[in-house]
């Protein structure tokens, strides 16, 4: 709102209690530099809307200096962002997970800084300020969300290294890094950026399995090159470009389906807590999600289970009220229903553990969810 209230005390208000650096850093560089005139604002459990600043200022100071995230792309630039529909591919995210995001990063003066997804540059700012821009190496892989980083932080009079190019890669050039900030989901941690910090960094990042829940992540890399970590928290963002889902073919485009029978309610696995949901996603590697819209028989509850990495092969399960058997459409020779539903029994068999038991190493083999210790790795 445009008022004698300095905006950002406002929004640190709303956000609650903070670090005394992140606290400083959020008064420091202003959200509204790094935000277009014309975006969607994103509210919970609210619709999503246009903002515009010349049409509605008040409207548009509101929206900034909300704890909401700001949607500044879709569909990769191919779609106008006044048509408000599309898939969201670049966002300044919302205040309050920003600071959750820094708090475990925990940087220091003079902390050397990767950034993953530099987007509009404000955390790269923030960054800049907590940790000094000379420290601070940020890389974005979308040319024109780039440029208009790189013009958001000079006007802010902030100047870290930008990078043009792949996150996964890393930047060596400028390592070794005492953190790791990653600011776009992630299926699969690329060990390039274990390799590229210091002994006693920390990676912070929101884990995006894509199972119904996702989750911040935190790692911390040993001496032997080996990262260990868990998962504090949750936390959705947008998929790295290079580790985004193959999209499923629909149902009706499918000739390769089998119509199969479960005792299992869909619900179940819908309704299952965060630590399932982690359980599953781990065992498997795939993707799900619901939805409960009624269709022309009447009430029923869908859930979409799917192999990010092959279109051929999903199921969606299928719930109707009165039903003592469970429709289930597959497609493809995996039977990831069957997967799902054996992977949330060896969760109930281990006494039904949450999400804060679990965690995650990173090492030159790849990366393995375990169970209370490194040495309780979950197996597929």
């Amino acid at each position: 709102m445009i008022s004698a209230v300095d905006p950002a005390e406002a929004l640190l208000q709303e956000i609650g209690p903070l670090d005394k650096r992140i606290a400083d850093a959020m008064r420091a560089v202003p959200r509204h530099l790094f935000i277009p005139s014309v975006a969607l604002t994103c509210p919970p459990d609210e619709p999503v809307r246009i903002i515009d600043r010349e049409a509605d200022p008040e409207g548009w100071w509101d929206a900034v200096y909300s704890d909401n995230s700001i949607v500044t792309q879709l569909d990769d630039g191919a779609t106008d962002i006044r048509t408000g529909s599309g898939d969201y591919t670049s966002s300044c995210s919302a205040p309050g997970i920003v600071a959750m995001f820094l708090e475990l990063l925990d940087p220091e003066p003079g902390t050397r800084v990767l950034e993953i997804g530099t987007g509009t540059g404000w955390t790269a700012a923030l960054l800049c300020h907590m940790v000094g821009e000379t420290n601070v190496t940020s890389i974005e892989v979308d040319p024109v969300v780039a440029e208009q980083a790189a013009k958001n932080l000079s006007e802010a009079a902030f100047q870290p290294h930008l990078i043009v190019g792949d996150g996964a890669e890393g930047c060596a050039a400028r390592g070794p890094f005492d953190r790791v900030h990653v600011t776009c989901g992630i299926r699969t941690v690329p060990y390039t950026w274990i390799t590229q910090a210091r002994p006693g960094a920390v990676l912070v990042a929101p884990y995006s399995p894509r199972f119904q829940t996702d989750f911040q992540l935190r790692l911390v890399v040993t001496p032997s090159g080996v990262a260990h970590g868990r998962f504090p928290d949750f936390a959705s963002y947008m998929m790295m470009r290079s580790q985004r889902s193959v999209p499923a073919r629909q149902l009706h485009e499918t000739e390769n389906k089998h119509h199969l029978t479960t005792r299992v309610d869909p619900r179940t696995i819908v309704c299952a807590p965060a630590g399932a949901d982690l359980a599953i996603g781990a065992m498997t590697g795939l993707t799900a999600h619901d939805s409960d819209n009624p269709d022309e028989d009447g009430e029923c509850h869908r859930i979409w289970v799917s192999d990010p990495r092959d279109p051929e092969s999903w199921a969606v399960a299928i719930w109707r009220p009165d039903s003592e058997e469970y429709q289930v459409f597959q497609v493809g020779d995996r039977p990831v229903w069957e997967e799902v539903t054996d992977a949330y029994f060896r969760w109930v068999s281990w006494g039904e553990p949450g999400y804060d038991r679990f965690g995650m190493t990173v090492g030159p083999d790849g990366q393995r969810i375990w169970l209370d210790r490194p040495e309780c790795p979950l197996t597929r």
